[in-house]
Formats: structure tokens, C-alpha cells, sequence
């Protein structure tokens, strides 16, 4: 769906609930059985598949009443969003990474190619290497720039990679300079946040909840009947074997993803008093996640 499809939304319930979220197999795993009337939610929804990058941005406009986006990009629209307790992703192990062509160690000073600003990863770059330069482009695209050592005629040192491309970035002769989210595990102890499910502060308190409760219910349908939401997610999958797919979804899917919890609570107020720290996002008194009771 192109973005002027779209406008921003009010408070008052639409008939049909846009959804953004990416085609990501953790992404189309999670979101089938709701997607395909499998679990009843309070609106029908409406699937509107786009990159994160792409969710980011439109979620600062406020484009959909209820989108995938990075916690970073959370951060920046809290007044206007919630985050839901289920669908997003965190975890151990699950972080972006830093890869190179060669033998490179500091990367102050050096450019690298980064999938976003409105990134998790962009942020935790930053916060290992404050003097970093970067040059953005679509998360797909940051391997092969890295490949070549170059991106639109400008010289690449690094790269950022996200999704599967932690999979594969050794098919292009690429070595893993750091790992991020083992970075942050060690430095705070907490699960590192990559992405959340936001829905408009301006719903209705029960219908926030209700949707909670929809994708939760979609998530345990996933785990219930795997091969259901098989070719949903294979239609999506791009080029990406079964394998990948499969690594995929048991990395970035797992019980944070049904219920955020108190650690993953925690770890969400550590990331954003960390980026608040750094002039990444603003101070904020709202609740970052709808409240249950």
C-alpha cells in the first residue's frame, strides 16, 4: 500500500484498523492468525506490510493507528503512541551487528553504513563509537555496500546489519567486528529492545487493551499451529531460504514477544534513559506500555 493511501487517524474507531508491520518472518509469524480473521481482535485490520525504516517515518507523522517500529523511533513519538506488551521483539542474542571487510577497530572517525536513524541499532552504534559517521540506506543493502567499500561513489569502512543478514553477511566475505547486543547485555544485564507494536494513545483505554490481547492471541496461535501461517510467511520471505526463515523466527520470536514482562520493562526505560542521555530522545512521564489492570 503506497503511504498516500494512508492519512493520520482520529480518535474516532475506524471501521477497519490499519497494522503496519514489516515482512519479516518474526513479523509475518506473528501476525497471520490475526491478519487472516484466525483470532478476533475489537477491529478487523488491515495488513499494510512496509519495511521498519518506512514504519519509523510514518509513524512521527502518525499514519497508522497501529504499527511495528523500532524502540529508538518509539522513543520520539511517545506522546502520541503506546507501545502493546505483546508482538514486539526483545531478547539475548538478538542484536545488530557490526561487520567489516577487514581488519578495522575503531570505528571513530570511520563511516558506516547504518539500515536507519530512527534505528535501535543506530543508537547503540552510537553509543560504542560517539564519534561515528554513517550513511543510511535500506537495511538489505548495507552488506553488499560493505562488499564493494562503497555507497553512492562515498567510501564504506563498516556496516550495521539487522534481520536475517546476521545469517548471512559471511556469504559476502564479511567478518563481525562487534556484537551489539551481547555489548549491551554486558554492559547493563538486561535483554537488549529492538522493536515494538505501538498503538494511538487517542484509542479507547479497553480497545488498547483488546488489541493487546488480539496479538498475544495471534502469537499463540503461531505456536499452536506452526504450518498454518507457513506460506504467509514463505510469500514474504523475498529470497531467504528455510532454513534462514526458520533461525529467524526462533531468534527474534520467544516469550518476550508474547509478554514483555518486568525485565523487559526495565530493559525499555535503560535504553531510554540511555538515548535521553545522548540528546537521542526526549524526557517523558508517560507510560510506555498499555496498562493491563
Amino acid at each position: 500500500m503506497s503511504p498516500d493511501a494512508l492519512s493520520p487517524v482520529s480518535s474516532d474507531l475506524p471501521a477497519v484498523l490499519d497494522l503496519g508491520y514489516s515482512l519479516c518472518p518474526n513479523d509475518t509469524f506473528i501476525f497471520h492468525a490475526l491478519h487472516a480473521g484466525l483470532v478476533q481482535g475489537p477491529l478487523p485490520v488491515r495488513e499494510v506490510l512496509e519495511d521498519v525504516q518506512t514504519l519509523n517515518d510514518w509513524a512521527t507523522q502518525g499514519r497508522l493507528p497501529m504499527t511495528k517500529i523500532s524502540y529508538r523511533a518509539y522513543f520520539g513519538v511517545m506522546d502520541r503512541y503506546v507501545a502493546l506488551r505483546s508482538g514486539g521483539a526483545l531478547g539475548r542474542g538478538v542484536g545488530p551487528l557490526i561487520v567489516t571487510r577487514g581488519d578495522v577497530q575503531d570505528l571513530n572517525g570511520r563511516t558506516v553504513a547504518s539500515p536507519g536513524a530512527l534505528t535501535t541499532a543506530e543508537l547503540l552504534l552510537r553509543l560504542v563509537f560517539p564519534q561515528v559517521n554513517v550513511i543510511r540506506m535500506r537495511y538489505d543493502e548495507v552488506m553488499p555496500a560493505v562488499q564493494r567499500g562503497e555507497f553512492g561513489g562515498q567510501p564504506i569502512d563498516a556496516g550495521l546489519i539487522i534481520h536475517e543478514s546476521r545469517f548471512t553477511f559471511h556469504e559476502y566475505g564479511l567478518t563481525r567486528l562487534l556484537d551489539l547486543g551481547a555489548w549491551w547485555e554486558e554492559d547493563t544485564g538486561l535483554p537488549l529492545p529492538l522493536g515494538a507494536i505501538l498503538v494511538r494513545r487517542d484509542l479507547p483505554l479497553a480497545v488498547q487493551r483488546d488489541l493487546n490481547a488480539a496479538v498475544r492471541g495471534s502469537l499463540e496461535y503461531a505456536y499452536a499451529y506452526p504450518e498454518a501461517s507457513r506460506g504467509y510467511i514463505r510469500q514474504h520471505a523475498l529470497e531467504m531460504s528455510d532454513e534462514v526463515m526458520q533461525a529467524h523466527i526462533d531468534l527474534y520470536v520467544n516469550p518476550f514477544s508474547l509478554d514483555v514482562g518486568e525485565e523487559g520493562e526495565q530493559a525499555v526505560q535503560e535504553l531510554h534513559r540511555r538515548a535521553v542521555q545522548v540528546g537521542a530522545a526526549p524526557a517523558t512521564t508517560q507510560p510506555l506500555f498499555v496498562p493491563l489492570t
